[in-house]
């Protein structure tokens, strides 16, 4: 099996790293070599967090470079575009429809970019809107807003 390439992206506090070992584990127990990297420098302040997770018959490096990701996980938007380039050719985006104003936005020296799944698509990506946040409200999973 060709080595695959996950990319988890989101928010500090949204879950991504739980998420990341979570989706590692598994794919693990399946009987996968999996590899799992994380970026979280300013996660703990609602910066960006961003996983790999790479997994195959054998896996050299956990590290996903521009163009290589088979799939991106965004839990917000806006982080979705910001990682739109590491997605291959052919790949999926699938997104939280969820939008977390970073701190530029809210100290009022930005805004937030309207359209973003729109502009994804004009890409010629294939984008999958969810409104993951709702769903949680609805099940009653929801530990924060």
């Amino acid at each position: 099996m060709e080595t695959k390439s996950i990319m988890i992206v989101g928010v500090g506090g949204q879950g991504t790293l739980l998420a990341s070992r979570i989706l590692g584990s598994v794919l693990g127990t399946a009987g996968y070599e999996v590899k799992v990297s994380e970026v979280h420098g300013m996660s703990q302040r609602g910066g960006s967090v961003v996983t790999y997770i790479r997994y195959g018959e054998k896996v050299y490096s956990p590290v996903i470079e521009k163009g290589q990701a088979d799939m991106i996980v965004s839990f917000e938007q806006l982080e979705a575009a910001r990682y739109v380039s590491y997605l291959k050719k052919g790949g999926t985006i699938i997104t939280n429809t969820q939008k977390i104003s970073p701190m530029p936005v809210i100290t009022g020296a930005a805004e937030y970019p309207d359209g973003i799944i729109d502009k994804i698509k004009a890409m010629g990506i294939n984008i999958i809107a969810v409104d993951a946040l709702s769903a949680a409200e609805k099940s009653r999973q929801c530990k924060s807003r």
